[in-house]
């Protein structure tokens, strides 16, 4: 059965670092890109990273360029590695799956670009 599901989420100091894992089964085959988007308190959901089925594609929200890092492994895990934490980084964090039509390149970073979604994970940036 496929499913997405996130961890390492947790209360971090500004400038600290957390990484976030997604358990991506069912979600590793060449259709589907993997997402991170996150979502504050009031706020709607944004984008912060995707990259492709095989790890080539990256791509990253201007807010946290820089700062995050978007990686894969050859089999279901997806990471992204948050530095230099910020208090507006604040949020619950999702891990997501796109699929791909045949040829298709990234999808967009928007929420409806894909179509299955983890629980997510909260992670608190405060001192």
């Amino acid at each position: 059965q496929s499913q997405l599901v996130e961890s390492g989420g947790g209360l971090v100091q500004p400038g600290g670092s957390l990484r976030l894992s997604c358990d991506a089964s069912g979600f590793t085959s060449d259709d589907y890109a993997i997402g991170w988007f996150r979502q504050a308190p009031g706020k709607e959901r944004e984008g912060v990273s995707s990259i492709s089925s095989h790890g080539e594609y990256v791509d990253y929200a201007a807010s946290v360029r820089g700062r995050f890092t978007i990686s894969r492994d050859n089999k279901n895990t997806v990471w992204l590695q948050m530095n230099s934490l910020k208090p507006e980084d604040t949020g619950v964090y999702y891990c997501a799956a796109a699929k791909l039509p045949p040829g298709a390149g990234m999808p967009q970073l928007v929420v409806r670009a894909f179509g299955s979604w983890g629980q997510g994970t909260q992670v608190t940036v405060s001192s």
